[in-house]
């Protein structure tokens, strides 16, 4: 964090490089025969290690089936976003604001890449049904809660399960705040969260562990690579706190508001 700008205005060629390798070394382990031997092999073991108890125990139950509705997705972005903008924990007050523009810039990298790798899946036919379309013998969130997934659209299935979206967009922001963590405890934390709030998704069968540890993985390694380690983050923040700075003066009045990290900036 010794940059005061944050983002790299130059080309970092070597994590880059790093980041795609990375990306394609995790696409060619999949497509290897004997790796989706692996993949599977694990995932099949994972799922019903997580599916199963939801049968015999009411609060696994309960408590994954309120984690897979839609709307709990909403208080994840908020977390997420709170220990971003949260000043002087992983970021300065500073830089706060610059570090949140940053990120959003990554994150629309991210569902770039992601339009664009969906094409190639499906071009080449990688696609696949989630493992709770898969095995006779999974247990349905929405057996249970038949209201709850008209209403709140509980997921438990998916028909185009590869690659993990919701993973994805985790990953990219643990990888994002662990940039510039400098504490094991932060770290501890960013992964911590990162992980469970994966877990709604594996723990109902919306989609295979090969989805989030391959598929989500690699966009956001491709997202990271291409935009932090190039100048796309700095350049896409800097414009965003010029454009935003009228807004900003203005908040920075109001009194509650004005005492967010974000505002002061």
């Amino acid at each position: 964090m010794n940059n005061p700008t944050l983002f790299q205005t130059r080309w970092n060629l070597r994590a880059l490089a790093g980041c795609n390798l990375l990306a394609l070394g995790l696409l060619c382990f999949w497509l290897w025969p004997f790796g989706q031997i692996l993949c599977l092999t694990f995932d099949d073991w994972l799922f019903h290690l997580l599916n199963r108890p939801l049968a015999d125990n009411p609060i696994w139950l309960h408590m994954w089936a309120v984690a897979s509705l839609r709307p709990f997705d909403v208080v994840v972005g908020v977390i997420m976003l709170a220990l971003l903008i949260k000043g002087n924990w992983v970021f300065e007050a500073t830089q706060v604001r610059r570090a949140l523009f940053g990120f959003l810039a990554i994150l629309l990298l991210l569902v770039v890449i992601r339009a664009l790798f969906s094409k190639l899946t499906a071009a080449m036919g990688w696609q696949h049904n989630s493992p709770s379309m898969v095995f006779e013998d999974a247990i349905h969130l929405s057996d249970f809660f038949p209201g709850l997934e008209k209403t709140w659209e509980l997921k438990d299935r998916s028909s185009q399960s590869f690659p993990g979206d919701h993973a994805s967009v985790l990953l990219i922001w643990g990888m994002f705040m662990s940039v510039f963590s400098r504490t094991i405890g932060q770290k501890v934390v960013i992964w911590g969260l990162t992980l469970l709030f994966m877990m709604p998704r594996l723990v109902a069968g919306a989609h295979w562990g090969q989805d989030d540890y391959i598929g989500g993985l690699l966009l956001a390694f491709l997202a990271l690579g291409w935009g932090y380690y190039t100048p796309f983050a700095a350049k896409v923040s800097g414009a965003l706190m010029r454009v935003t700075a009228p807004i900003f003066s203005l908040l920075q009045r109001l009194p509650l508001v004005s005492r967010m990290s974000v505002v002061r900036g």
